[in-house]
């Protein structure tokens, strides 16, 4: 019983890894249309502040579900500790 929990969990965390970097690649397929944007505008300060926004924007949802992993994962290290 043990063993399929564990290859059950080991599983999921490989497909949220996998996750994980299919969302850093968005991230930076989302930035192309920016960057094309502020150069297609000159380079104007509205310009650039709005690739600012628009490039914020994306790295939080890219920025945000790492450091959720990382909380995660140092609580499922506390509780597997805690149950030995």
């Amino acid at each position: 019983m043990n063993f399929t929990i564990s290859a059950l969990i080991d599983l999921v965390a490989r497909v949220g890894a996998l996750l994980l970097v299919a969302n850093e690649i968005r991230g930076i397929l989302l930035t192309a249309p920016v960057f094309y944007a502020l150069y297609a505008a000159g380079g104007t300060a509205m310009a650039v502040w709005l690739a600012f926004c628009s490039l914020s924007g994306i790295a939080l949802s890219v920025v945000v579900p790492l450091f959720m992993a990382r909380k995660v994962q140092k609580l499922l290290d506390r509780r597997r500790v805690q149950a030995s």
